[in-house]
């Protein structure tokens, strides 16, 4: 079996994670700058089979998209050109960058630590990851 990979979109920061080769656990891969992530992704892939790609999709409470699906249209419009040939699968993200620090405050990380925004974007997409295989799971 190949890899999923997740990403955490933001304008400046993206959070990656992958799961292992039997899609059976989440693992935060990396934090890369926004303008560095496609090429980051290709390297990436050149070295391991990756099955899908899982987005987060930015929502409102309501349930509608959030302001910031305006800058991820054309991170998503890039990301398939640059591999066509891969599935892309959005997940919904609302709650994710909560639910990254307090699991951060659970594993004893210090205020000073919490307050690194590339460790709360990697554990995000991370979460995202993680609820996308169960959601697969409950599927079955």
């Amino acid at each position: 079996m190949a890899r999923l990979l997740a990403i955490d979109y933001g304008r400046k920061r993206v959070g990656l994670a992958v799961s292992d080769p039997m899609q059976i656990i989440a693992n935060g891969l990396d934090t890369v700058h926004a303008k560095d992530v496609l090429d980051y992704l290709q390297k990436y892939m050149e070295t391991e089979e990756v099955e899908c790609i899982v987005v987060g999709h930015p929502k409102q409470l309501n349930n509608e998209d959030s302001e910031s699906m305006k800058y991820l249209k054309p991170f998503l419009g890039q990301l398939k050109k640059r591999f066509p040939d891969m599935p892309i699968e959005m997940v919904d993200e609302r709650f994710t960058s909560k639910l990254a620090f307090q699991t951060m405050i659970d594993g004893g990380m210090t205020k000073k630590q919490r307050q690194n925004k590339a460790v709360i974007d990697k554990i995000s997409a991370t979460i995202i990851l993680q609820s996308y295989m169960e959601a697969r799971r409950n599927m079955f």
